[in-house]
């Protein structure tokens, strides 16, 4: 036992969660897209389909690649030893006993207890460092992990008292809460992957202020979703997103370098987050009343952005802390263009073709399975130096 604990896979957080991550993305959305065109007969999960997608899609697939980046991060920032071994394992098995709970029959309140652990106990591991080392800097980011605990745990309240509108709520407040974390760590890590992926000078300080209201505002849009706001157009809320969506073009503007275009782990990253300037500029049209569906913002943000901005980062964030050259392989490199087709897809496609959610599906599942692919060897095996 002590020699399989002792396995490069649980010396860091990053090495199980972005496979099991990685994973359970193409699991997934293959059971969903299955289910939805009737190839999936049989007993569904607990709550229906609807329920069980809602859900894992954000507190499943999402927060195990939020936790195996942070769990990674963390331990550079402060310093301090990262978690590993048992501690790892542990928490590992929380997260894959809240996904497994929804297959098997027990009790509602059940379900709930098992589903509610894992994002505390991030939270905590992450918090000790970040206190021990006096890290504030970083304490909002701590903040963002707590909010998706309540997020989720808005959502399972709206499952156990059937109460749908609350349990769409709690999974739009959590998805913008993911955007927020996207533009603060986009923030941190592009601008720096670009500087060091083209051996570029180090970009003159930005004014924090902008980064500062981007936050702000981030957090006010996870607001307006929990409190219901977002429900039906309202024209001051169009401003807000106007806002943000010119903040984040200054940003894009800033980071441009010609020679990213030729590096696949510089544009993957880049293009991603203008998904998210994509969908924050639908949710202003939508506000204004100039555009039909607010789902079209939703999935902008969920398949282009935030599957895109997680594929580009694992790729890159792998190769780096294991040591291998930073080189996209022609595999990962298609895995990038797919899954940014699959946010095209779902946002154009979908409202006018009855297949467009199987194409969607069929791209994503495609994407994250050629990480998989070549990944795996990767993230099982020791260090390259080692």
């Amino acid at each position: 036992m002590r020699k399989r604990l002792a396995a490069p896979v649980w010396s860091i957080g990053f090495r199980p969660f972005f496979l099991a991550g990685a994973a359970f993305a193409v699991s997934a959305v293959a059971i969903w897209a299955l289910w939805l065109y009737g190839r999936l007969p049989g007993a569904q999960p607990m709550g229906g389909m609807l329920a069980w997608h809602r859900h894992e899609m954000p507190f499943g697939f999402t927060v195990a690649i939020i936790a195996g980046f942070l769990l990674t991060a963390v331990p550079n920032w402060t310093g301090r030893p990262a978690l590993k071994g048992w501690p790892l394992v542990g928490l590992l098995l929380v997260w894959l006993l809240a996904r497994l709970a929804w297959l098997v029959p027990i009790p509602p309140a059940l379900l709930l207890i098992l589903q509610l652990p894992f994002l505390p106990l991030l939270a905590v591991v992450l918090g000790l460092d970040l206190i021990a080392a006096g890290k504030r800097d970083h304490y909002p980011i701590l903040l963002m992990v707590l909010l998706l605990a309540g997020c989720q745990a808005m959502t399972l309240w709206g499952f156990f008292t059937d109460d749908v509108g609350l349990q769409r709520r709690g999974v739009l407040t959590a998805l913008w809460l993911v955007g927020a974390l996207m533009s603060v760590i986009g923030g941190r890590v592009i601008p720096f992957f670009i500087q060091r992926g083209l051996n570029r000078k180090a970009m003159p300080a930005a004014n924090p202020l902008p980064t500062r209201v981007l936050m702000v505002c981030g957090f006010l849009v996870a607001l307006t979703f929990a409190a219901g706001m977002n429900e039906s157009p309202r024209p001051w809320l169009a401003v807000l997103f106007v806002l943000m969506g010119l903040l984040h073009l200054q940003r894009l503007w800033r980071w441009h370098d010609r020679g990213m275009w030729r590096v696949p782990l510089l544009w993957s990253l880049y293009l991603s987050y203008v998904w998210l300037v994509a969908a924050v500029c639908a949710m202003a049209l939508w506000h204004a009343g100039w555009m039909p569906q607010q789902s079209l913002a939703t999935h902008s943000l969920a398949v282009g952005g935030a599957g895109g901005l997680i594929l580009a980062m694992i790729a890159r964030v792998s190769l780096g802390h294991t040591g291998r050259p930073l080189l996209a392989s022609k595999a990962i490199v298609l895995g990038f263009v797919l899954v940014l087709v699959a946010g095209l897809a779902r946002v154009v496609l979908v409202p006018f073709c009855a297949w467009g959610l199987a194409v969607t599906a069929l791209l994503w599942c495609t994407a994250f399975g050629l990480f998989l692919w070549r990944y795996t060897g990767i993230l099982l095996k020791p260090r390259h130096a080692d």
